[in-house]
């Protein structure tokens, strides 16, 4: 069993891959002689890598084009992408090699696929890597390595992606979406919610994922202004948003809402809630599952998200509603019929649920045998002894969505 694991994570873009760490953390420190470093991949490339990491939140909220435009980048010319993280991070990926010495290396971030096995190949090290696909179903080819041990997927659609990418079926496992336990506590609480009571106000949330974005104001308008109900709105780390949403909202509204910023305890939101609003975010909506909140996805970012709508409303789990005009007949219809449509949502997130999942990917990750002992290079050549062969040596193409590396 491998018992000092490496997990490439990332702290800045966005909340998902930072909420995935920690699921599998928490099932990792079950086993006291398991040993495990978690580091920021965007760090590995220093101050300049963590500028691009902390750019994302307002790329994603400000220039949802240039989102795209990234996006298109990565799936095209997913080489531009590999190259130069590869260039950014060798040196000091090396170096925290030499310090952990791990066993495994877990990769939950896209970026760092592909650049780190090209490294471990150049210095012939041979250390077992594992993927963990962070995204349902519009995923990225970088997450699709074929020279990765195995590529843990969270859904079928994203397995079927990667075999169109080019990877084995035989290094594809489909596990599930982790959510923190902090989601699913509730499970054996005897004071589970119960199903929405029309006599009662109707509890809305009202989210956008970690960086806040969205059309969280004209949302609010039209429930308040349409339906009995008290609404909670989260505008994360997006500050501005927050004092924008608190000066148009309070005055007009009073105590039927209230407004946070980027707050640790979400569930505890989502559980008090009849119904949730969001964007497309798989983090954010996987957690609303657990906590058996029906969900209208309002949006989604282009590229990585597009998928995640037509997902949720193909297992029953929300409904999608991208243009506010149409909420208000949305929401009178989930509630029809003493909530029929709505109630038919929870019961489908309950079956669809699997709490068990993060610790099932972490027997999987320890299930993984040891190499040995790993021989590290003395020295780390300098970057320029191996420009010609990072320039020539490697070749990502995509050809009718299949990748095939070298």
């Amino acid at each position: 069993m491998v018992n000092n694991i490496l997990i490439i994570s990332s702290n800045y873009t966005g909340h998902g891959h930072k909420s995935i760490t920690e699921s599998l953390i928490e099932k990792f420190s079950l086993y006291p002689d398991v040993n495990v470093h978690v580091i920021d991949g965007f760090s590995l490339a220093g101050k300049f890598g963590l500028r691009i990491g902390k750019l994302y939140g307002s790329v994603t909220r400000n220039a949802k084009d240039l989102w795209k435009l990234m996006w298109e980048i990565s799936f095209r010319k997913p080489n531009l992408v590999v190259e130069f993280t590869e260039t950014s991070i060798r040196d000091n990926f090396l170096k925290l090699l030499k310090t952990v010495k791990p066993d495994l290396i877990l990769s939950v971030h896209p970026n760092f696929n592909a650049s780190v096995l090209n490294i471990l190949e150049d210095y012939n090290i041979d250390i077992p890597f594992l993927t963990l696909i962070a995204d349902l179903v519009s995923i990225s080819p970088l997450w699709a390595d074929p020279r990765a041990d195995y590529i843990i997927c969270p859904s079928k659609e994203s397995k079927y992606k990667c075999l169109e990418f080019g990877v084995s079926e035989s290094r594809l496992k489909v596990i599930g979406f982790p959510v923190r336990q902090k989601f699913l506590q509730h499970i054996d609480s005897v004071s589970r919610r119960n199903n929405y009571n029309r006599n009662m106000p109707l509890q809305c949330l009202i989210m956008s994922g970690g960086e806040g974005s969205g059309n969280m104001r004209r949302i609010a308008k039209i429930l308040l202004k349409n339906f009995n109900c008290h609404v909670k709105i989260v505008a994360g780390r997006n500050k501005i948003l927050k004092r924008r949403l608190e000066r148009s909202l309070y005055e007009q509204f009073g105590n039927k809402v209230e407004v946070f910023g980027f707050t640790e305890n979400i569930q505890d939101l989502m559980l008090s809630s009849d119904i949730a609003f969001t964007r497309g975010s798989p983090n954010v909506m996987m957690e609303a599952v657990a906590c058996n909140v029906p969900l209208i996805i309002t949006g989604n970012l282009p590229g990585q998200e597009e998928g995640n709508p037509g997902y949720m409303q193909k297992h029953n789990l929300g409904i999608v509603c991208k243009e506010p005009m149409q909420l208000k007949n949305i929401i009178a219809d989930l509630l029809r019929n003493n909530a029929e449509k709505l109630n038919k949502i929870r019961e489908a997130q309950k079956k669809f649920l699997n709490p068990n999942i993060a610790k099932e990917i972490v027997d999987f990750v320890l299930g993984m045998e040891k190499r040995g002992d790993v021989n590290l290079p003395d020295e780390v050549p300098k970057l320029w002894n191996l420009s010609k062969k990072v320039a020539v040596g490697r070749k990502i193409t995509i050809n009718r969505h299949k990748k095939t590396f070298r």
